[in-house]
């Protein structure tokens, strides 16, 4: 059982890959000194009204007061739920970590609105709820998640109380509990002083402290284990730390030395990503990787005064525009990786986001989504966006200009390419077999027709400790011979940066791509070279395969992944029907029998996508050949 529970830590987190070259744009642009000259202290950098400032309140809150304090008053009656033991050993005996995270979010949700709700109404009708929600939580040994416990230094997941380490859970708890004190705790001290003081000293031991004192934690990236992934758990983490520091941390030398650790690990961040800005982590992930990025360097902005500020950056505004040129339309976005094919990101956040990079095209996107009939402000856990949604939300709605997405748009670091014609949008991508979250997909593609996808990347189902473990690769989801490529000579795709696209050639003009992905499959495929190239025309998606194959093992399968209504009977065609929008698959019947799998999605993540069923149709080769030429066409009618 220890095995397993060590694995997660170590298969995800602690894995090489290649790195874009230092910048180190934070720490190499200010020095301790600045941070200390720059500090705004006794937090007086928070833009919103103090609790008992009511003619504030009922200003920053608008015609939204009523609506934030109905939320609240949802809550008044909550039950707040207990974690047992067994619900954090679950994880450890059966890979189950809903039972746990379940209970910690709703309590959090639930926290949040209550706290919403009295700022808005400040009579203290909320604050006994409150109360309770805060003191439960200070009851607790740990607010990490079961499923990152493993990085106590016991590898196990049962909470340890001399142990604290920051996860995403306990960091997202601790900024909620942070703005919860500092709003708060005088009207807590009128009921009894207890509460503040166990409060702050509970949020000082498990954030602070440890934040303060460690450097192990893989997601700070200060180990100085070079070219280690770092992905959205640094942005994440550092930025609720930061939001704890400025909030609590009274002395100033302590203070200046925490916000410049804090910089010189978002930098490790910064100097991983790419600098053509694409998420390797997908749209899904997007809001916790550059979105949180973002929240941390504009409560850094603040904090400082607005004196250390690197908006002006040219990668951020790049990072952030991933997500608009990600959009297909129609809520579906490109999902590669572990992302969903939905939309799920936060309007406000990248209205706000573009703003600070003064970026039209994502100001004007998430202004689009809004008169579309996306909800402007934002509620749950994290209170700072709560906020920040509930100040920018005027400007958002009333700002109403047209966004245009471009026809063809790549990421050359990252090997994502996006191209459209006037009903098709074709995405690709090369990269390598060790991104984060990542799948064993170089070459694969999807397929988008009327912005309703066709060839589709299934994604990711509920998270288990499999997910995360040595037994990733043999989840379905994971693996090539479920994602739209071949399986070559009996072989797939295996995982590890080395297994990786070579010879990546796209041209916007000519709207091609091609590139050879031999390298991302297992040696035993016995083949010398395998090229796939995409031609998106101005009627059809073009698809070929060119081979040679040192020694013939077994039929070579062509793969692609279908959803809608599928027909196979007549031999050369598969027809595609999805809500109306059709496509025929064409393909040479003396070349290949057709197979088509009916895949049962049971996993309620997948099926709330996809439906009750998916499709694999499978291509097989009736001429092995040591060399040869294989073409598909999708082609849309009416």
């Amino acid at each position: 059982m220890k095995t397993h529970v060590v694995a997660v830590v170590c298969f995800i987190f602690n894995s090489f890959l290649g790195a874009s070259y230092a910048q180190d744009y934070l720490s190499s642009r200010y020095d301790l000194n600045e941070v200390k000259t720059s500090l705004v202290l006794d937090q007086k950098w928070v833009p919103y009204p103090s609790y008992t400032d009511r003619s504030g309140w009922d200003s920053f809150l608008g015609e939204n007061k009523n609506k934030v304090i109905k939320r609240g008053e949802s809550k008044l009656n909550y039950k707040w739920a207990l974690i047992t033991a067994t619900d954090y050993l679950a994880y450890e005996r059966t890979g189950n970590r809903k039972l746990m995270e379940d209970a910690h979010t709703a309590n959090q949700n639930a926290l949040s609105d209550l706290l919403l709700a009295e700022l808005a109404e400040g009579k203290g009708r909320f604050l006994d709820q409150i109360t309770d929600g805060v003191f439960l939580q200070c009851e607790r040994t740990s607010w990490v998640l079961s499923a990152h416990l493993p990085a106590q230094l016991s590898k196990r997941t049962l909470p340890e109380i001399n142990d604290q380490v920051i996860d995403l859970g306990s960091a997202r708890l601790s900024g909620l509990l942070a703005w919860t004190y500092y709003f708060l705790h005088e009207e807590f001290d009128k009921i009894n002083p207890e509460i503040s003081n166990r409060l702050y000293k509970e949020l000082y031991d498990k954030m602070i402290i440890p934040y303060r004192n460690e450097t192990r934690y893989w997601w700070m990236a200060l180990s100085g284990n070079k070219g280690q992934l770092v992905n959205n758990w640094n942005p994440w983490c550092n930025f609720n730390a930061l939001q704890c520091l400025f909030l609590l941390e009274k002395d100033a030398e302590l203070l200046a030395q925490d916000v410049y650790k804090s910089m010189r690990s978002v930098d490790q961040f910064l100097n991983y990503i790419k600098s053509d800005g694409a998420c390797e982590e997908g749209p899904s992930y997007w809001g916790h990787a550059a979105g949180k990025l973002y929240d941390y360097l504009r409560i850094l902005s603040w904090g400082t005064g607005d004196h250390i500020s690197i908006f002006d950056n040219p990668q951020l505004k790049k990072m952030g525009e991933y997500i608009p040129n990600s959009y297909v339309g129609e809520d579906w976005v490109v999902n590669f990786a572990d992302a969903s094919a939905r939309f799920s990101a936060d309007v406000a956040l990248i209205y706000r986001y573009g703003s600070a990079v003064e970026s039209e095209p994502m100001k004007r996107f998430a202004s689009e989504l809004i008169q579309g009939g996306k909800n402007s402000l934002t509620f749950g856990v994290d209170v700072f966006r709560a906020l920040e949604s509930l100040s920018f939300d005027s400007e958002i709605r009333t700002n109403n200009l047209p966004y245009k997405k471009a026809e063809v748009i790549s990421y050359p670091e990252t090997q994502f390419y996006y191209i459209k014609n006037k009903n098709l949008f074709l995405a690709s991508k090369g990269g390598h077999n060790n991104e984060s979250h990542n799948h064993n997909d170089v070459g694969t593609f999807s397929l988008y027709l009327n912005n309703t996808p066709l060839i589709i990347d299934v994604g990711v189902g509920t998270y288990t400790r499999q997910t995360f473990g040595p037994e990733r690769y043999s989840i379905w989801t994971m693996r090539s011979i479920y994602h739209n490529l071949p399986t070559i000579n009996g072989s797939e795709q295996v995982f590890g940066s080395e297994y990786r696209a070579t010879d990546v050639n796209f041209s916007a003009k000519k709207k091609s791509l091609s590139l050879d992905i031999t390298k991302a499959y297992a040696p035993t495929s016995n083949t010398t070279s395998w090229k796939r190239s995409y031609q998106l025309n101005s009627t059809a998606l073009v698809i070929t395969d060119e081979f040679e194959i040192n020694s013939i093992i077994s039929p070579n399968r062509v793969h692609f992944m279908l959803w809608g209504n599928v027909d196979i009977t007549t031999p050369g065609v598969a027809l595609i029907d999805v809500d109306g929008n059709k496509a025929r698959l064409n393909y040479k019947a003396s070349e290949f029998k057709a197979e088509l799998e009916t895949i049962e999605l049971s996993d309620p993540r997948l099926s709330k996508v996809w439906g009750k069923y998916i499709y694999r149709l499978t291509l097989i080769s009736q001429k092995p050949s040591l060399k040869g030429k294989y073409q598909y066409t999708i082609t849309p009618f009416n």
